[in-house]
């Protein structure tokens, strides 16, 4: 498994080329602009061809990117639904300027009104962002989610019903947060547990779906629903939970991205910590069969 991490984009593409290069990340994870904001960012050619080309040198691949926070594609607001579209959209192109091949997003929040019903918007919207960026080359991601605020994606269970509504899934994909599933009630601290959990993604979702993993710990307990995110081996996970996922040989060929905080209490960048962490525990041996 590759590993990389989130890095941000002030200043230009290459802030992020570089300091995954000063982390010692293999692999990467951006946002195509401001999270926090709705002005859309138009990505040039030119932009693209040498966030490309410094990835290249750096031998930082793959690549992949993060949404707006702001997007609800479930929202039972059209006025917003129908801009997150539209952004959403906007950023499935800069990808595609970027060479980036998939684009990762959380499902959206229900709110007050039914899960089944955000469940329709949800598919609704993705008919439209998948007819809109058909020759794109850039696969949407669905994250698990920790349920947290009544969103979409804490239960593998809903993943199915999604490809089955959506009218073209075959650019979809999955992206496996180990803080989300962890507080959304899935327990892998335990091999036992963890193969179960994965077993039951498999028969729900499909392992050939997963595009990426998001290696986080957490700092709420199992099933606390709690969407924050602790250093590798300093949260409610423990080591083991990254033992099973860094071996799985399923799982090989996926990027593994941190989304861990920046610094500690004392100031230290954490990245290059926790990225070799992850590293010593790629054992072999203790992989799931």
């Amino acid at each position: 498994m590759r590993l990389g991490a989130h890095m941000r984009i002030a200043g230009g593409f290459g802030t992020a080329v570089r300091e995954a290069v000063e982390a010692g990340c293999e692999a990467l994870q951006i946002f195509t602009k401001s999270p926090q904001q709705w002005a859309r960012r138009e990505v040039t050619e030119a932009e693209g061809q040498e966030f490309q080309r410094q990835c290249a040198e750096a031998g930082i691949y793959p690549v992949i990117a993060h949404d707006s926070y702001l997007i609800n594609m479930a929202s039972a607001d059209e006025a917003l639904r129908r801009k997150s579209v539209e952004g959403f959209i906007s950023e499935v192109w800069s990808c595609h300027m970027l060479g980036v091949k998939a684009l990762v997003t959380h499902m959206g929040s229900a709110g007050k009104e039914p899960m089944d019903e955000a469940l329709e918007r949800l598919c609704a919207s993705l008919d439209e962002v998948l007819a809109a960026t058909a020759d794109s080359g850039v696969d949407v991601v669905l994250e698990t989610t920790a349920g947290q605020g009544n969103s979409l994606g804490s239960r593998f269970e809903e993943f199915p019903r999604i490809f089955d509504r959506v009218k073209d899934d075959s650019r979809l994909g999955v992206c496996l947060d180990t803080c989300h599933i962890f507080v959304a009630g899935y327990d892998i601290r335990t091999r036992e547990g963890y193969e179960e959990v994965m077993a039951e993604f498999d028969r729900l979702v499909g392992i050939h779906r997963l595009r990426a993993i998001h290696l986080n710990d957490a700092k709420k307990a199992l099933g606390s629903r709690v969407d924050r995110h602790e250093q590798i081996g300093q949260g409610m996970l423990g080591l083991d939970a990254f033992r099973w996922v860094v071996n799985d040989p399923r799982l090989q060929h996926l990027p593994g991205i941190l989304e861990t905080p920046k610094l500690d209490a004392e100031k230290r960048e954490m990245d290059p910590v926790n990225l070799a962490l992850l590293r010593s525990l790629m054992t072999g041996p203790t992989c799931p069969t």
